[in-house]
């Protein structure tokens, strides 16, 4: 058994953020190659804390789905998961026996060689015809003064790129550093130029960012008075979105270090919290803000609220994604990067066999099975904010500084929006939805809203507000 582990960055404001590594993992699961495949987040559930504890198989790859190497990769995902590592990933990657289970990390998908490949396959869906006689290529990446390895990726692919003679020029620009991309047309003299985005997504970048800097109206600008005569800029869609990244991300997959030769095991922890929840669910259950029925073989999932409605005033799922996407926001269209929220949207329905209620209930509750067993068994640590705080860097290191009185104000405004009984402060859970009681789930650890709130609030930012509302 395999397990395959899609990291993103998420959002808690952005509910499209989480998109692009959606789409990679349901084409990769469609594959059949790996037994599952399971996304997680730093901004999102299941938190880079949680991920690993929703994987089912004791034989682990994880890859951090990031354009190029720098702090998230380097510093966050390994510190957050526990993986022993800072700083450069090796081009192998890493490999660590954690809990019981094998986990292998590798090195972002966007620095794998065969990405020169993607990005000319976008500069050919721009321009079909481009040519060594007259068409110039632009790799664009955002770049920052801060890490240097983000930027060396772009040169590198353009380096490539540049030595296959496909273009009378290639040039690497970027947003937030030298050379920038505002400069494009005293640096290009081909009459026609490809703009192809490094980046790993479709968003305010390169919806907006990008055509603003470069003056374009469109897929396809002419410019008449350029320094060097008319040219026209074909402008290309983000590499992070072709369906070729998915061959990629099984390539670094299959590459990593400490690749097994065999399958591994089931993870006995994951099985049992899973063979629990489900003979609980072939009896009826009601946990968070739903309630599973056995249905003539099959599982109807609905809002708790809906009980009593008939089927036909509410909409019909019929796959796990579906459930995922109905209930990614509130009913007020606001993103819930924290599913234990008492905000899960009403009006529907899911009718799904044993398997896909399984990862339906994962989609509406990232980690809330596995984290509730261990509790019930005595085995969920619970870890202070104090521990939580010192383990912040970056911008978030400012929430060491703040008081015990500004994370319980910010506390009782965010958490008293969320089903979780806080452990780690020290509050008391004596039964869980296992038990009987629905909305009674443990919380092991302050989330990543909450310390981004509590950063706000250090910082003097923050303008309170229930966090039903983020």
């Amino acid at each position: 058994m395999r397990s395959l582990v899609l990291i993103g960055h998420g959002s808690h404001l952005n509910g499209e953020s989480a998109s692009a590594v959606y789409r990679y993992a349901e084409m990769i699961r469609a594959r059949g190659l790996y037994d599952e495949v399971v996304e997680g987040y730093w901004k999102e559930e299941p938190s880079l804390r949680q991920v690993l504890k929703t994987t089912a198989s004791t034989d682990v790859t994880v890859i951090p789905m990031f354009i190029s190497e720098g702090y998230f990769t380097e510093t966050v995902i390994p510190r957050e998961m526990g993986l022993g590592h800072q700083g450069p990933v090796p081009p192998e990657g890493v490999a660590r026996v954690l809990g019981g289970r094998t986990v292998r990390y590798t090195l972002p998908y966007g620095v794998h060689p065969s990405m020169s490949q993607v990005i000319l396959a976008r500069a050919h869906e721009a321009l079909p015809d481009a040519s060594p006689e007259d068409t110039a290529l632009i790799v664009l990446g955002h770049g920052t003064t801060r890490n240097e390895n983000s930027n060396k990726i772009v040169y590198q692919n353009a380096g490539v790129l540049r030595q296959t003679g496909q273009f009378a020029e290639v040039h690497a620009l970027f947003l937030d550093e030298d050379p920038k991309v505002g400069t494009w047309p005293e640096l290009v003299k081909a009459p026609r130029v490809v703009v192809v985005p490094f980046f790993a997504s479709e968003g305010w970048h390169t919806l907006e960012t990008i055509p603003e800097d470069m003056g374009l109206e469109g897929p396809v600008t002419t410019f008449a008075d350029n320094p060097h005569g008319e040219q026209t800029v074909y402008y290309a869609k983000p590499v992070g979105t072709h369906s070729a990244v998915a061959d990629v991300i099984l390539h670094l997959a299959e590459e990593a270090a400490g690749a097994s030769t065999s399958d591994g095991d089931t993870e006995r922890a994951h099985d049992a919290a899973w063979t629990t929840f489900m003979d609980r669910a072939r009896e009826g259950l009601r946990f968070g803000e739903v309630m599973v029925q056995p249905q003539s073989g099959m599982f109807e999932l609905r809002h708790a609220l809906d009980e009593g409605r008939p089927g036909h005033e509410l909409q019909t799922l019929v796959t796990p994604e579906g459930v995922r996407d109905q209930t990614r926001r509130d009913e007020g269209g606001h993103h819930r990067p924290v599913h234990t929220l008492r905000n899960m949207p009403r009006g529907w329905r899911a009718v799904l066999d044993e398997g896909d209620l399984m990862r339906a209930v994962q989609y509406l509750y990232p980690a809330v099975i596995e984290e509730t067993y261990a509790h019930t068994c005595h085995t969920l640590r619970p870890t202070p904010w104090a521990t939580t705080a010192r383990r912040q860097t970056g911008i978030y290191a400012r929430v060491q500084k703040a008081t015990p009185a500004q994370v319980e104000e910010v506390a009782a405004d965010v958490c008293s929006g969320c089903l979780r009984t806080r452990l780690w402060a020290g509050d008391k859970l004596p039964q869980t939805f296992f038990s009987g009681v629905p909305g009674a789930i443990p919380c092991a650890e302050a989330c990543t809203f909450l310390v981004a709130e509590v950063r706000e609030e250090v910082a003097g930012k923050r303008g309170g507000g229930s966090g039903h509302s983020h």
